[in-house]
């Protein structure tokens, strides 16, 4: 083994003699930028030395033998950087085979559990904000209206403005992590406590506390979001290196599990129907939120008083609010960065109509609440499955692979979601027709796990742990950003591409008035006021539908495809920066 490696160090280095010349004029023309290019070490608080043209060969090596073979192959030719490429991976298989891959460690395992569960914290108010309260609200608030509340979903899409403050400021005698983490499940559960206490009030005419709703909800996202910060920083330092893409699998697991809480069994528990139809006691909204509340104060001081956070490596970093910002921009002002936003912020418009209105047109067209928790329900364990997964899968030299794949079927779905709500049958809808709509909801959330999973083990697999916090944020706050910024257009456009009416029929002639819309309540109430029926005539989902699906399968061909394919060749060194 020690013979090939020797064998394979000098053939790079008689590559790297023969390069030497073509990149001292490369280095010295982009030495401006490289200079923001040069990591610091996973394993050590000295940042890495950067290899530059003028540095002897015999130096060189000897950072290779350190470990720096991937830093080096950027000096290289295209050519040449495939052959060394190469040799490394043989290298790399040839250690796998002596050194076979260990058992997750139980530290490993625990360590996961508590990931878990706080994510699931986390997901519980997502579920609340972005699942069920609109589901609630859907049938006394417009698209517009609803549109107003889609706000309060912003805050987790925004949170690396503040991201910085969270990895900056803390307490050593609590921990790095746990100094934000227990202040912010405390208000979590201090939060729901209040909107149970109020929620009868809010509820009863919902159209009148709009406003209220949104900041309340708004307010609720807003500090689980913090405690998301500091959990992505934790996660970093409490698992293994190996292990570091089972993180994603904990997001998955723990987020989703909070979420469909709050989303489906929550719905289905809610509903009179289901309690009648199956014997279980009605959970009122009040309850639940007591529940969940409960349950925050229990994590929290268990948190506080049994789990110490070890140590993290000290830095000579700049590690204070300036210096995180600082580092924030030398991230975003890095070439591949600045692509992997652009992919991130219109990746997912192709399929953004569907998951923001989809589920609302079909519980108008008549499609029960509870029928939704059930199918979503079903497909819960399916999540959990693709979680697992996609996280093997992206492991190796191409993570982005299962991710780009992805797109196909969540594209494909997605139009099929607008045919089935255009072909909709008149309820009740038949056993058949429930089956084939689990089936495409199963389908179609998997491809969505796996692109979740996917895109997080690799933005793990790139984040420097010593801005941990800040730099998963960083790259979560774009992907989770393109998810979410369309939506209050595409509710707000719902409306305003569509074209209602309201029929009035007077000594045996109908007038046909226009009306503001037909969806909500409110607009029917005020069509019936004046003796009409109110009918939508043209449809604005299905305009905004088109769109999306038309732009998303364009942008994939001509941009998503090709550059990610070029993002997930760099070496991790290219994703880092000086920490001065």
């Amino acid at each position: 083994m020690s013979a090939r490696r020797k064998k394979s160090r000098s053939s790079k280095a008689n590559q790297l003699e023969k390069s030497t010349s073509a990149t001292d004029q490369a280095m010295r023309k982009s030495s401006s930028d490289e200079s923001m290019a040069v990591s610091s070490s996973l394993n050590t608080s000295i940042p890495r030395t950067p290899i530059t043209s003028r540095t002897p060969v015999s130096s060189r090596m000897a950072m290779l033998e350190d470990g720096d073979e991937e830093l080096e192959l950027n000096l290289l030719g295209d050519q040449e950087r495939r052959e060394a490429r190469q040799g490394l991976e043989r290298e790399e298989e040839e250690d796998l085979a002596d050194h076979p891959k260990r058992p997750v460690s139980s530290k490993d395992k625990r360590a996961m559990m508590l990931l878990c569960v706080l994510y699931l914290i986390q997901g519980v108010p997502l579920g609340l904000a972005l699942g069920s309260v609109p589901f609630l609200l859907k049938d006394h608030l417009s698209y517009s209206q609803l549109a107003t509340f889609a706000l309060s979903s912003y805050p987790y899409s925004l949170k690396l403005l503040w991201s910085p403050i969270v990895d900056s400021i803390f307490s050593p005698y609590i921990g790095r992590r746990k100094s934000w983490i227990i202040p912010m499940q405390l208000t979590v559960g201090s939060v729901m406590l209040y909107i149970s206490l109020n929620v009868q009030r809010l509820m009863d005419n919902p159209e009148n506390h709009v406003n209220e709703l949104t900041f309340v909800f708004t307010s609720l996202v807003l500090i689980s979001a913090t405690q998301d910060i500091a959990v992505d920083g934790w996660a970093l330092t409490l698992l293994s290196h190996e292990n570091l893409s089972y993180a994603s699998t904990c997001q998955t697991i723990g987020l989703n599990t909070g979420y469909f809480a709050s989303f489906t069994v929550f719905l289905a528990f809610n509903s009179v129907e289901f309690s009648e139809k199956w014997g279980v006691p009605h959970l009122t909204l009040s309850g639940y939120l007591r529940f969940w509340s409960i349950i925050c104060y229990l994590v929290t001081f268990w948190l506080l008083f049994f789990k110490k956070e070890d140590k993290e490596p000290a830095t000579e970093a700049d590690l204070s609010i300036k210096g995180v910002y600082k580092t924030i921009w030398a991230i975003c002002k890095l070439k591949h960065v600045q692509s992997l936003i652009v992919v991130h912020f219109f990746g997912k418009l192709g399929f953004a109509a569907n998951e923001a209105a989809t589920s609302l047109k079909m519980v108008e067209k008549g499609f029960k609440r509870e029928e939704l928790a059930i199918a979503v329900l079903i497909d819960f364990p399916f999540q959990i499955i693709g979680g697992y997964l996609a996280a093997s899968w992206s492991r190796g030299d191409r993570p982005l692979r299962p991710w780009i794949w992805a797109f196909w079927p969540r594209l494909g779905f997605g139009l099929m979601a607008t045919f089935i709500v255009y072909y909709f049958p008149t309820p009740p809808i038949s056993n058949g027709f429930f089956v084939f709509l689990i089936v495409h909801t199963v389908l179609s959330s998997f491809s969505s796990t796996v692109q979740f999973v996917g895109i997080s083990a690799f933005h793990t697999r790139i984040s420097d742990p010593l801005i941990g916090g800040t730099y998963m944020t960083l790259l979560n706050t774009f992907t989770n950003l393109g998810g979410t910024w369309p939506k209050w257009f595409i509710l707000k456009g719902v409306d305003a591409f569509s074209v209602a009416t309201c029929k009035v029929v007077e000594a045996g002639t109908e007038i046909a008035v226009k009306a503001s819309e037909c969806v909500s309540e409110h607009g029917q109430a005020t069509c019936r006021e004046i003796g009409g029926s109110c009918v939508t005539e043209t449809d604005g989902y299905y305009i905004i539908s088109a769109g999306c699906f038309i732009f998303g399968i364009i942008f994939l061909i001509a941009y998503i495809i090709p550059t990610a394919k070029k993002l997930q060749e760099l070496p991790p060194l290219a994703w880092r920066v000086k920490l001065s």
